[in-house]
């Protein structure tokens, strides 16, 4: 390994040209250096982000490059533990999308993975990489929120394309999948706290959520969320308190949906805004990516982390079995 990380791109899925290639590129000690992909068309955006990128026609031939350290894969997501384990074992780290998995047991196959390879293997939820959230976490560790009664979420948008393989139940599309890993996992990040599914309700369209509102506690706190893929573009969280109350404006995508805020609004107290204006979490998580391989620094948002996110949307999946039963 050199002093970068050499990375390849499994598919030429629109995320991973809009977004990860250039924060491949932008990241400190990383370089985007190849990319699978059948079709040549597709290949040239990202050959205009990284000149000299090598193109494979298949994944198994990049995956066999040994020009390669690691690789982001952006494939849909019933693929995303097959590739990710294929990767390891052939000597690659592995950056995968959200969500890595379907089921928390999936974890227990990736985690022997990593553990029998000694390669990483991180889901690619990207909030573990802002500060901001590393703010909310110390404000509710010191106190500062008092005790904390209650938690809100909200992830929605439209999605106007019937063909989008978010819509697909065979490729394991839905809201939850796509969206709801974000308040989940930003609850349990900022609160250390891991919450019982206490009520669920969705709207199916062909075996897919669309929609799905949760209501939640972890002991004395109340959570409750709603994510969607049919209602107006919003997102938020509100953590409230006994002496204060914290909303994070652009929780999960700032930058793209508006700049990032914390607006702490205290009893008797000015409300004070805490600004995070330039911080870029895509390029944040790859240079993280970089520690760990390059300096063996810990990965802040490892497999562990990310399967007890994935064991509380088992449990909403669950619920709603159960309602609909």
């Amino acid at each position: 390994m050199t002093d970068h990380i050499r990375w390849g791109i499994l598919g030429a899925a629109g995320f991973a040209r809009k977004t990860m290639a250039p924060a491949l590129n932008e990241a400190q000690r990383a370089r985007l250096l190849a990319l699978a992909t059948r079709d040549p068309a597709r290949a040239a955006p990202f050959a205009a982000i990284a000149p000299g990128l090598r193109v494979h026609d298949s994944y198994e031939a990049l995956l066999a490059d040994p020009a390669i350290d690691a690789v982001y894969i952006p494939l849909p997501n019933a693929l995303h533990v097959d590739w990710s384990i294929r990767a390891a074992h052939a000597g690659k780290a592995v950056l995968c999308e959200k969500p890595i998995a379907l089921h928390a047991d999936d974890f227990d196959r990736l985690i022997a993975a990593r553990d029998a390879t000694g390669q990483l293997i991180a889901e690619g939820w990207m909030p573990a990489h802002h500060p901001q959230w590393h703010t909310v976490r110390e404000l509710i560790a010191d106190g500062s929120l008092g005790e904390l009664h209650s938690v809100t979420g909200a992830f929605t948008y439209g999605l106007a394309d019937p063909g989008n393989i978010r819509l697909s139940a065979d490729l394991a599309g839905g809201a939850l999948r796509d969206v709801g890993v974000y308040p989940i996992g930003a609850f349990r990040f900022a609160t250390g706290c891991e919450p019982d599914i206490l009520w669920a309700d969705a709207i199916m369209e062909n075996g897919v959520d669309t929609s799905v509102w949760v209501a939640a506690r972890a002991d004395a706190i109340r959570f409750s969320f709603h994510v969607s893929m049919r209602t107006t573009r919003y997102q938020s969280m509100v953590f409230a308190g006994s002496r204060a109350r914290l909303t994070v404006t652009a929780p999960f995508n700032p930058g793209q949906y508006g700049q990032a805020d914390l607006i702490l609004a205290t009893d008797g107290q000015p409300t004070r805004i805490i600004s995070f204006p330039d911080a870029r979490q895509y390029a944040l998580q790859v240079e993280a990516f970089a520690a760990t391989l390059l300096d063996g620094a810990a990965f802040p948002y490892p497999l562990e982390a990310a399967r007890g996110t994935q064991a509380v949307i088992d449990a909403v999946f669950a619920k709603l079995d159960e309602t609909r039963g």
